[in-house]
């Protein structure tokens, strides 16, 4: 054993911080101890000689510090000998080629001091967030620190969601935290957009005159491809019709700093899964379904593309402070059951709004029993209960999957700081959810909402009794939900049986994977062949039909038809604009059995089939590995790097365009009270970002303000006549069309109002549904309660969010009448304004409205949107 040839060395944290100066000793690591993740561990007396180390330890002399800090400003106070010493500690360390396998009770008993050493180690040995960014790298230092920070100040065990959202403070010493009250300023380490909705994040970026984006940031090409007649002639067909938007993003992408993946590549959260996401990581992603990437142990958020601005921008982003949900998981999957059925019974137990304000934590030795991408399924739809987001804490399955995917050294060094990606002991939940997976058996939800859960056997008596169609016109599998390799093995799994017994799908069948590695690997491995031997179409790497980008030809609109999905939503014609499309959830698997069966009548735990030989046969559970025994196939290279120097990068925007348009500021707010309101609207029922601004073929409209405000509102019941898109005007007293009542009250100076019922603006977190409203003419939403992005969507574009103090109010207010909104010169935070509802007859009420806004959302509704807010600031 070798001798440290100098007689002094100094134990120093990597940040270049000396801890103490000590007589030469020798010095491991042990990072099997949960408490304190690093340690340096420094033998007294004679246990330092080599004849009397301890066994099951491997030494190594740590030299003089010396050299390594000079230039610094700092010295160590010893001879520098070995400028090397720190370099070689943390490669040691970090290939483990120091490993103590004693636990600390022993290597106290051994008399072995400890020191901590800061988490710096990642530091040295820099790891890339992705292959893409090799020069953006992984800060779980900052994130360790600020836990540090917030822990002292809170002094009690943290839950995994707070370990991450409060680890990303702007400023955590001074941020002031409670749950569900104060809102957070946070530093996001990256932005993701989808095609539909980065063309207006885009438009508002460059109106706001920045030169580059200031965190990683990504575009994603997945929302406007058709499904129509199959994956390669949709996406020729795609390109073809939206040459012009692909064309701007990507040169916008370009221009401005901002990686492009191109149309074919896949759904944005399979490519954010595979390549981007990672344990600890803080993503806003302008989809509903980012929180997908909670399966990967990251707090993933979806928000309205100005949210995203902000973060591009480089200024913090505001979030309320989530309260969080816990949801124990006990037992293990097996079966027929799947993840999907984890979440499709707590939607079943919380509803579509009872995940508000909330992340929803999963936890419990039951976590271990299920796949990496099954945590994200899990993740994705928990968006369908209007969580915040969902995470996962890490595990091995993670560790798994980031290794599968070449990322290797951010599980590594995920396992260095797993103490921080995961829940400390004893933490406190809002509320707590236990599921015992043992008992969890196989579900299905729906029609019309993602939170009427049924079990499966149970479905077809239920249908029966409802009136439902009992006959499964299509089944449909993939989209961003259940999409994963091992979504398509277990899927193929039950193909296969049928196929065995001569069988093919009774139903018409389709297949979306999520991604080109996806589609490439299942089909280099067998799986996309059976399922197009069962019956199935592969379609294209996109959205599809789960947006409503379905040209569906086999029925009718207003025929009463059932589809069976393994989507996320299932909200009134949101698949193929069919109001009368009964459309279900449930796992890939199920959907697979069903469409083979043809009826919802069919439980494959327990009933047969008729093979193509006259012999009954009955389903097994399927299996299928998580994931493929071979390295994934990447497929097709899809992504565009944005370029070095993009100061000759142009980025065009043709003023005769139908698909793009220039943004132009809102006006500011004129500094009085909103008088004599009109109600364009006082919706009955279930209200949608779907209702508001629906997708489908409106879709080609996204980047253009003017064009897609002609669907504002063409799905919303109005409560008056009980129809959809049929208003009354109120100064020519004639029904008409939503958008065209508004455009009328907008030419003639007529400002309005709309009237919504509980959970208004539910679904996906689509900006546009706060554009229409703020670009025709609209001042106020006044609703018995909001969906948390689409409350925040309004603020951002100048509009007024108000809740009725008093639910019971919404039946004081009829559409004929007029409101007046008192209170906005002192517009304070957690104040009511007053609203008087003015009816035909002279009389008028008086009532409360709360709001949710905070000091700097205010200024946002001064200014007239975010957006203006920004450039006041900037000329300041």
């Amino acid at each position: 054993m070798r001798r440290a040839s100098c007689r002094t060395a100094c134990v120093v944290s990597l940040t270049g911080v000396i801890i103490e100066t000590v007589p030469v000793r020798y010095v491991t690591a042990n990072p099997h101890n949960s408490s304190v993740r690093r340690q340096v561990l420094r033998v007294n007396g004679p246990r330092g000689l080599d004849s009397h180390w301890p066994p099951g330890f491997s030494p190594v002399p740590l030299l003089c510090m010396g050299p390594r800090l000079q230039g610094r400003g700092q010295s160590c106070g010893c001879c520098p000998l070995c400028s090397a010493c720190a370099q070689r500690l943390e490669v040691l360390m970090r290939h483990r080629c120091i490993l103590p396998t004693y636990p600390p009770r022993q290597i106290k008993a051994l008399g072995v001091r400890q020191y901590h050493v800061a988490s710096v180690l990642c530091q040295r040995a820099k790891v890339a967030m992705s292959h893409f960014e090799p020069h953006e790298y992984i800060r779980y230092d900052l994130l360790e620190k600020n836990i540090d920070i917030v822990r002292k100040r809170l002094n009690r065990p943290l839950t995994l969601s707070e370990k991450i959202v409060y680890g990303h403070l702007d400023d955590p010493a001074k941020q002031e935290i409670e749950r569900g009250k104060t809102y957070l300023r946070l530093r996001p380490d990256r932005v993701a957009m989808q095609d539909a909705t980065a063309q207006m994040a885009m438009l508002q970026f460059i109106s706001s005159g920045l030169p580059k984006v200031a965190v990683p940031s990504t575009i994603h090409c997945d929302h406007l491809i058709e499904a129509q007649l199959g994956g390669e002639k949709d996406l020729r067909r795609a390109k073809d019709i939206n040459q012009e938007v692909y064309n701007f993003l990507a040169t916008a992408g370009a221009k401005y700093g901002v990686g492009f993946w191109r149309p074919g590549s896949g759904i944005i959260h399979q490519i954010i899964l595979e390549n981007y996401a990672y344990p600890g990581v803080l993503l806003i992603g302008t989809d509903s379904h980012t929180p997908n990437g909670g399966g990967l142990g990251g707090i993933c958020i979806g928000v309205g593309g100005a949210d995203a601005v902000d973060v591009m921008a480089g200024i913090p982003w505001e979030l309320k402070c989530p309260k969080v949900i816990g949801v124990k998981l006990t037992g293990s999957l097996s079966g027929w059951t799947s993840p999907k059925d984890v979440i499709l019974k707590v939607a079943g137990i919380l509803t579509v709004k009872g995940g508000t304000g909330a992340i929803v934590e999963y936890h419990g030795p039951g976590v271990d029993s299920i796949s990496c991408t099954g945590m994200a399924t899990i993740c994705n739809m928990g968006a369908e209960i209007g969580a915040t987001t969902s995470v996962f804490p890490y595990n091995h399955r993670m560790k798994k999957y980031l290794s599968k995917t070449g990322r290797e050294d951010i599980a590594k060094l995920a396992d260095e700081y797993k103490d921080h990606l995961v829940p400390d002991p004893g933490c406190h939940y809002d509320q707590l959810i236990e599921i015992n997976l043992n008992e969890l058996k196989p579900h299905i939800n729906g029609p019309f909402t993602p939170d009427l859960a049924h079990p499966v056997a149970e479905v077809g008596t239920v249908a029966e009794k409802e009136g439902w169609p009992l006959d499964i016109r299509v089944g449909l599998i993939g989209s961003c939900t259940n999409s994963s390799y091992e979504d398509m093995g277990r899927s193929a799994a039950v193909a296969k049986q049928a196929l065995a017994h001569g069988l093919k799908c009774k139903s018409q069948f389709t297949i979306t994977p999520g991604s080109e590695q996806i589609r490439a690997t299942i089909e280099r491995d067998g799986y996309a062949q059976i399922l197009r031997e069962v019956g199935g179409i592969v379609l294209a790497n996109a959205c599809g039909p789960c947006i409503g980008q379905w040209d569906r030809k086999d029925i009718k609109k207003g025929e009463k038809n059932t589809i069976v999905t393994s989507y996320n939503r299932n909200f009134t014609g949101r698949n193929d604009a069919n109001p009368e499309t009964h459309a279900f959830v449930t796992s890939p698997e199920i959907v697979t059995a069903l469409a083979i069966a043809g009826t919802l009548k069919f439980n494959p735990e327990t009933d047969f089939l008729m093979g193509k030989d006259g012999k009954k046969f009955k389903l097994e559970a399927p299996d299928a590995d998580e994931l493929p025994r071979a390295e994934f196939d990447p497929g097709q290279d899809t992504y565009q790097h944005p370029p070095k120097d993009s100061s000759g990068q142009r980025v065009d925007v043709s003023p005769t365009s139908q698909r793009l348009q220039l943004l132009e500021p809102f006006d500011k707010w004129d500094g009085k009270d909103l008088e004599d309101l009109q109600i364009l609207i006082k919706v009955k029922g279930k209200c949608t970002t779907d209702h508001i601004s629906a997708a489908g073929p409106w879709l080609k409209f996204r980047g253009h303000l003017d064009n897609i405000s002609n669907n504002l509102l063409i799905g919303a019941i109005n409560i008056e006549n009980g129809k959809a898109n049929s208003v009354r005007n109120a100064v020519t007293q004639e029904f008409g069309p939503v958008p065209d009542t508004a455009r009328y009250y907008k030419k003639h100076g007529i400002r309005w109002v709309v009237i919504g019922d509980e959970n208004y603006g539910e679904g996906s977190s689509r900006e546009h549904a706060a554009l229409e409203p703020r670009h025709l003419g609209g001042r106020a939403i006044i609703t018995k309660s909001f969906a948390r992005i689409h409350e925040t969507n309004l603020k951002k574009q100048g509009l007024l969010p108000l809740t009725f103090a008093d639910p019971a109010d919404y039946n004081k207010i009829h559409p004929v009448d007029k409101l007046t909104i008192q209170g906005l010169k002192d517009f304070t935070p957690g104040k009511p304004l007053k609203c008087i509802i003015k009816h035909p007859n002279g009389t008028q009420e008086t009532i409360l409205l709360n709001h949710t806004f905070n000091e700097t959302q205010i200024e946002w509704f001064r200014a007239g949107s975010a957006l203006n807010r920004m450039k006041e600031l900037q000329q300041h």
